[in-house]
């Protein structure tokens, strides 16, 4: 388990954490239960700075891309 801080001051670090998260889980450093759990604190904890209105936000959209956001639609259920 890697060590992250899951409260975040913008939507740039909140873009970051996660696309650190999925790229970890890319390259096999933490498993699926790991990545889904993470995902799912990180959005949890910055809610107002990744979503809006149900979907994300342009910054999000900008740094995460399209396939991790459909990693993270999938965990959420969006």
């Amino acid at each position: 388990m890697i060590s992250i801080n899951t409260f975040c001051r913008n939507q740039k670090e909140a873009s970051t954490l996660i696309n650190t998260v999925i790229d970890k889980y890319w390259a096999k450093e933490i498993n699926e239960k790991e990545m889904i759990n993470m995902i799912e604190t990180i959005v949890s904890n910055n809610e107002s700075l990744v979503l809006k209105n149900h979907t994300f936000t342009t910054t999000v959209k900008q740094i995460c891309g399209k396939r991790r956001l459909e990693i993270i639609s999938m965990i959420l259920n969006l």
